[in-house]
C-alpha cells in the first residue's frame, strides 16, 4: 500500500514546528497540494492531516474508529478537563451525550440568552467614546461573564467567579503549550507547572462546592447546572458530582474561548467591510432602536446571523483538532496503523474552492440563499456523533453580541495591531485595538 506523503519543509528534530508557529494559516493551506492526506511532523510527534472535506466527514461519522484520547493535546485536555463530554472516549460518549441533550434543548435557550443579553449589555454601557479597546480582553470578558452565568446563573459570587475566569483562561493556555513540548519538560518542578496544577486544583475544588452546594439546595435556577443535575439515563441513573464538575470545566473551558476569539474575527470583519457594516446598523436600527438585543429579536435579525456564519467558515476558532485511529483502517487507499493520530482543518474546508467562489472573500449574502452550501463544507462546530452540542447557544450568544455593539458602537482597528493569527488551541489575532466611537440609532 503507497505511503502518505510528508509535507515539505520538515527539518531536523523539530518538523514542521516552525513553519506552524510562523504562519499558520498559510502553513496549512499550502498542503492540500500535496495530497488528500499529508504527513506532518511536529517534533517527534507525526499526524496525518485529512485534507479533502469528503474525507473529514468519513473521520467524523466513523468516531469509534477515529475516537479521542490519544496525542500530548488530547491527553493534557483529559488531565485538566477530565472526563467531560468533549475528551471522553467513544464508548462513553453516546450516553453523556443522552443525559446532556436536555440542557441544551430549544426551551431552555431564551433564559440562557437572557444571561447574554445582561452581560453584553453591562459591557457595552460602560465603554466611554473614543475608548482604545483591547478587543480580546473585551470578548474575552464578555465571554467568560456569558458562560459562567449560563452555567450556574448566581450561585457563585463575584470574587470567586473573577478567580475562575483567571483559572480557566490558566488551564486553556496551559492545555496548549504543555502538548507542545516533551513531555518530561511538563513534570519537571519549575514555577510554570506549579501554578498550572494550583489552578487546575483551584479550579475544581471551586466547582465542587459550587455543585455540593446546589445539590444541598434542591431548587432550580434554569441555568445548565440545574439541568446537570436533574439529568438521568434510561434506567434512571443520575450523573455524580465529579462527571457535574467535569462537564462544568468543559463548558466554561469550551464556551469562554471559542466564542470570544470567534466574536473578535465578526468584529475585525465588520469594520475591514464598511458596506456590510452600514446594512448591519441599519438592520438593528429597525428592530432594537438603540437597545440591547434579545433571544426574540434573532429572527428579525438575519443580516446579523449570516455575517457571524461567513465569519466562522473564514476564522471558524477550533481549526485544527486530532483524533486518535482506534483498529487499522483504510482511508482513500492508505492503510491507517492503530495508534495513529489523524487531524482535521475547520480552516481548510470552509475555504474549499470547488463549493466557495473566491473562499478567502467575506461575504455575507452567500447564505442568504434557499440552496446554501453543504453542512460537510461549513463545520466551526465538528460535525457527526460529536458535533459540539452547545452549537445553536453559540450562535445565539455571538448574534445578541453583534447586534447589541452594532446598535451602540462603530469600532474602527487602531494602527499597530498584529492580525495574524496566533498558534494556540483556537484562532486569534496576536493584538487587536479598536476605537469605540457612539453612533445613534437611524429613525424608522
Amino acid at each position: 500500500m503507497a505511503s502518505i506523503p510528508m509535507a515539505r519543509g520538515r527539518l531536523p528534530l523539530v518538523g514542521h514546528v516552525p513553519s506552524l508557529m510562523r504562519e499558520p494559516m498559510e502553513f496549512v493551506s499550502a498542503l492540500p497540494a500535496e495530497g488528500k492526506l499529508v504527513r506532518i511532523k511536529l517534533g517527534p510527534m507525526e499526524i496525518v492531516l485529512v485534507c479533502d472535506r469528503e474525507l473529514v466527514q468519513h473521520v467524523l461519522r466513523h468516531d469509534r474508529i477515529f475516537d479521542k484520547g490519544s496525542g500530548p493535546l488530547s491527553e493534557q485536555g483529559v488531565r485538566a478537563l477530565g472526563a467531560g463530554l468533549v475528551s471522553c472516549p467513544h464508548s462513553e460518549h453516546r450516553q453523556q451525550r443522552r443525559m446532556l441533550q436536555p440542557a441544551f434543548y430549544r426551551s431552555r435557550l431564551p433564559a440562557y440568552a437572557a444571561s447574554v443579553s445582561a452581560q453584553i449589555d453591562a459591557i457595552t454601557s460602560s465603554w466611554e467614546p473614543g475608548q482604545d479597546l483591547d478587543i480580546l480582553m473585551q470578548t474575552g470578558k464578555f465571554a467568560a461573564k456569558s458562560t459562567a452565568s449560563i452555567v450556574f446563573s448566581t450561585a457563585v459570587p463575584e470574587s470567586t467567579a473573577t478567580q475562575m475566569v483567571r483559572d480557566i483562561d490558566a488551564t486553556f493556555v496551559g492545555v496548549f503549550r504543555r502538548s507542545m513540548v516533551p513531555q518530561v519538560l511538563t513534570r519537571l518542578p519549575v514555577p510554570a507547572n506549579r501554578t498550572y496544577q494550583r489552578s487546575i486544583a483551584r479550579l475544581r475544588d471551586t466547582l465542587g462546592a459550587v455543585v455540593a452546594a446546589r445539590r444541598a439546595e434542591n431548587a432550580d435556577h434554569g441555568d445548565l447546572l440545574s439541568a446537570l443535575l436533574s439529568a438521568q439515563d434510561a434506567e434512571g441513573k443520575r450523573l455524580s458530582d465529579t462527571e457535574i464538575r467535569d462537564h462544568m470545566v468543559t463548558f466554561l473551558n469550551a464556551g469562554t474561548h471559542t466564542t470570544a476569539d470567534a466574536l473578535t474575527w465578526v468584529l475585525v470583519e465588520v469594520d475591514r467591510h464598511p458596506e456590510i457594516a452600514q446594512r448591519l446598523h441599519a438592520e438593528v436600527d429597525a428592530v432594537l432602536a438603540g437597545r440591547a438585543a434579545t433571544y426574540d429579536d434573532l429572527p428579525r435579525l438575519p443580516l446579523t446571523g449570516h455575517i457571524i456564519t461567513e465569519t466562522l467558515r473564514l476564522h471558524g476558532p477550533a481549526w485544527l483538532l486530532t483524533r486518535y485511529v482506534t483498529e487499522d483502517t483504510e482511508l482513500d487507499g492508505y492503510l491507517l496503523p492503530k495508534g495513529a493520530l489523524v487531524a482535521y482543518s475547520s480552516y481548510l474546508v470552509g475555504h474549499c474552492a470547488d463549493v466557495y467562489s473566491d473562499p478567502d472573500r467575506f461575504d455575507p449574502d452567500r447564505w442568504d440563499t434557499a440552496d446554501p452550501p453543504p453542512r460537510s463544507a461549513l463545520i466551526p462546530f465538528g460535525d457527526g456523533p460529536r458535533k459540539c452540542i452547545g452549537d445553536l447557544l453559540a450562535l445565539d450568544e455571538m448574534a445578541i453580541a453583534l447586534a447589541t455593539i452594532a446598535a451602540r458602537w462603530h469600532l474602527h482597528a487602531l494602527p499597530g495591531n498584529d492580525m495574524r493569527p496566533a498558534l494556540a488551541v483556537t484562532l486569534h489575532p496576536r493584538r487587536l485595538h479598536m476605537r469605540a466611537e457612539t453612533r445613534t440609532p437611524a429613525s424608522v
